[in-house]
C-alpha cells in the first residue's frame, strides 16, 4: 500500500469545476509532510547556479535528461545560444515568442521512486480514468517529474484528440509566484469558430493558435496544486516562462493517459483556420473556407430557433 492513496480520495470526493471548461482543481493536493520531503528532495530543490551551463550539468548529475516535448528544443547547444540574447530564430514560430527546454527526471531516488510508481500505478490510472468516465480499455499512461527552463512556451492549445486526460502538479522549490505558470483560456468571440469547426469535424485534429486569439481566464498559481481535465474543444490552455532558472526551476509532476486506437490524418496548422483576405490560396484552404461556411450557417440557425423559442 502506498502512502500516497490519500490522494485518491481527495479526486474522488472533489467536485468539478465548469470555468474556463470542465476540470478538476485542488489545492494542498499533496499533505504538508509529503508536499515538503517532496520540494525538499535534492532532486528536485536543486542549488542555485550561475550559468545555463551550470544548471545543464547539475540536471545531469541529479538524474535528469532531456525530453522531446511540444515547443522546445532537444539541443541544449541550440537553447543555451539563444537564450543569451532571447533574439528571434527559426525555432520560433510566429505563434510563439520564444522556446524553451524540458527535462525530465529518469532516474529517481528512493524518496521519489515511490512517488513514481504511484502515478504510474493502475489504481490512481483507473482513479482519474472513472473520474472523467473514461473507457479504461486501450490506454496508455505516461507521467514524470519535469523542469521547464525560461522561454519555454505552448501556445493556447486544447491538446490533439488522442490524449484522454492530463494532470499537472505544481511542486516548484523555493516558489516566490513567478512568471511561469499554466494559463487556461477561452477563445475570444472573433475565433469562436475555430471550437466550432473542431466540434463538427472530428476527422481534423486541434492545434495550437495564437496567444492573442483567445483570453485567460484562470491561471493555477498556486503551488501544491492539481490541475486535471480530459482534452475536449473546449480545453485551452497555454504557458509562457519568463524568470530566472538559476535560483530554481518551474517544476510539475506532471501524466497523461493516451488513446491507443485514434489517429487523426488531417493535421491542420494554425494559418489554415484563418479566414480573410490574406488566406492562403490552396485547395485545403478553400475546403475549410466552405466547412467554416457551413458552420456559421448551422450557427446561426440555432441562434435563430433560440431567439423563436
Amino acid at each position: 500500500m502506498s502512502k500516497y492513496e490519500y490522494l485518491l480520495k481527495k479526486i474522488k470526493e472533489t467536485d468539478f469545476s465548469d470555468e474556463p471548461f470542465k476540470h478538476l482543481y485542488i489545492e494542498n493536493f499533496f499533505n504538508v509532510k509529503d508536499f515538503d520531503e517532496i520540494i525538499n528532495s535534492p532532486q528536485i530543490n536543486l542549488p542555485k547556479v550561475n550559468s545555463d551551463r551550470e544548471l545543464y550539468n547539475s540536471l545531469k548529475k541529479n538524474g535528469y535528461g532531456i525530453i522531446s516535448f511540444p515547443g522546445t528544443s532537444t539541443n541544449f547547444n541550440q537553447y543555451e545560444s539563444w537564450h543569451k540574447s532571447k533574439e528571434n530564430s527559426k525555432l520560433v514560430s510566429e505563434t510563439t515568442t520564444s522556446f524553451g527546454i524540458v527535462f525530465r527526471l529518469e532516474k529517481p531516488d528512493t524518496r521519489i521512486k515511490e512517488l513514481f510508481d504511484f502515478i504510474g500505478s493502475d489504481i490512481f490510472n483507473n482513479t482519474i480514468s472513472e473520474k472523467f468516465e473514461i473507457e479504461q480499455s486501450n490506454l496508455t499512461s505516461d507521467g514524470g517529474i519535469q523542469k521547464y527552463l525560461d522561454g519555454y512556451e505552448i501556445s493556447p492549445h486544447p491538446d490533439i484528440r488522442k490524449k484522454a486526460l492530463t494532470f499537472m502538479v505544481n511542486i516548484n522549490p523555493n516558489y516566490k509566484n513567478q512568471d511561469y505558470n499554466t494559463h487556461y483560456l477561452k477563445f475570444k468571440d472573433k475565433w469562436n469558430y475555430i471550437k466550432e469547426f473542431w466540434k463538427y469535424n472530428d476527422n481534423y485534429d486541434r492545434c495550437w493558435v495564437p496567444w492573442d486569439w483567445c483570453k485567460t481566464e484562470k491561471v493555477q498559481k498556486a503551488n501544491n496544486s492539481i490541475v486535471i481535465f480530459s482534452p475536449s474543444d473546449e480545453t485551452m490552455h497555454a504557458v509562457r516562462a519568463n524568470y530566472n532558472h538559476l535560483d530554481s526551476q518551474r517544476t510539475q509532476l506532471y501524466g497523461n493517459l493516451w488513446y491507443n486506437n485514434i489517429n487523426i490524418k488531417n493535421k491542420p496548422e494554425w494559418e489554415d483556420y484563418i479566414i480573410g483576405e490574406n488566406i492562403k490560396s490552396s485547395k485545403k484552404i478553400n475546403s475549410f473556407k466552405e466547412l467554416f461556411h457551413k458552420i456559421n450557417e448551422r450557427v446561426s440557425r440555432k441562434n435563430t430557433l433560440k431567439r423563436n423559442i
